[in-house]
């Protein structure tokens, strides 16, 4: 994807390893917040997206897997995740001096679905992102945002071990009609998350505009 160096998203996102600019307090002039949600299945990456292009350290709610969650929240047949969120992550980047982007990371478990649609509650639009080796696991997220009517994006996380299948494939798999876009990403990087905000981004512009030129 060519993001121009116009776009708020591209040129507010700090590079990789730039923490002492990442790390900034937000501007006091800042009036307007505009709330992202990032949703998907349990270990799809949502607390890494958010951690990966948040301009400040983000607010985590991860706890370590325990025993006591055996038979409630099972871990991914794939990787190696130990830890869970619990209620929801937090982080923020400036767009410009007037204008601050909130992200959200749902927890991917189904006891905490019902957390879901408090979250959606005055959301722009969502993330849903994908682990390739569990596919069903993202069908939830994308029918809650269908019944909200949420505008989303699909983000493709193609972790290490994941199978290569192409993104028409995965569209076809989760039923996508091709209006939605769909970007291959990896959520440990800052660029490539950042591309994926920038993906919707364009995408709730392309319809803010359709809207605006429907008589």
């Amino acid at each position: 994807m060519d993001c121009k160096s116009s776009d708020p998203v591209a040129d507010s996102v700090p590079v990789a390893g730039s923490d002492a600019v990442a790390r900034t307090p937000l501007g006091q002039a800042a009036d307007t917040g505009l709330k992202i949600v990032v949703v998907g299945g349990f270990g799809a990456g949502k607390t890494t997206l958010v951690g990966s292009v948040s301009e400040i350290r983000p607010l985590s709610t991860e706890e370590i897997m325990t025993q006591a969650g055996v038979g409630i929240d099972e871990p991914p047949k794939t990787g190696r995740k130990t830890t869970t969120t619990v209620a929801f992550d937090f982080g923020r980047i400036s767009l410009n001096e007037q204008m601050v982007l909130y992200l959200f990371g749902a927890p991917g478990q189904e006891r905490f679905w019902f957390l879901w649609d408090r979250l959606f509650s005055g959301t722009l639009g969502a993330v849903v992102l994908v682990d390739p080796r569990a596919l069903s696991d993202s069908w939830y997220a994308i029918d809650r945002l269908e019944h909200h009517g949420t505008p989303f994006v699909v983000a493709v996380n193609r972790f290490d071990d994941a199978p290569a299948h192409p993104l028409d494939k995965i569209r076809k798999a989760l039923s996508l009609p091709d209006d939605i876009p769909m970007i291959d990403c990896d959520a440990r990087r800052r660029p490539s998350s950042k591309d994926v905000l920038v993906t919707l981004v364009n995408h709730l512009y392309k319809l803010s505009t359709a809207r605006e030129l429907t008589p």
